[in-house]
């Protein structure tokens, strides 16, 4: 049987987390359920991974953090994109897009005869 779960590629957890947050305010939790629901469960992000990324893209300044109440009336820490998240959300998406679709033309190539 084939996996249906997909391995993240180096270097694009950042870009998912981006577009995560990009959809609404969300606690940390609430990306990895996010990035799960969208990708209709192919990419599961472990929370040792997360954590660790979302306090570098504060650090950065593409996301600023703010404390609130989740769902289940818990202190949160709540993620939005900042203006410098959104261009470099912007700029990644781009580069993504031309590196996808550059595998897709070699992926398609057939044979000469």
């Amino acid at each position: 049987m084939m996996e249906t779960r997909a391995q993240i590629l180096p270097g694009t957890l950042d870009l998912l987390i981006l577009k995560a947050v990009s959809l609404g305010p969300l606690h940390g939790y609430g990306v990895l359920l996010r990035i799960a629901q969208i990708s209709k469960g192919a990419l599961v992000i472990e929370q040792g991974a997360l954590y660790p990324a979302l306090f570098r893209l504060v650090r950065q300044g593409l996301l600023k953090a703010t404390w609130g109440v989740s769902e289940n009336n818990r202190r949160a820490k709540y993620y939005e994109l900042t203006t410098t998240g959104r261009r470099r959300l912007r700029e990644e998406t781009e580069g993504w897009n031309r590196l996808a679709a550059a595998i897709g033309m070699i992926l398609s190539a057939r044979p000469e005869l």
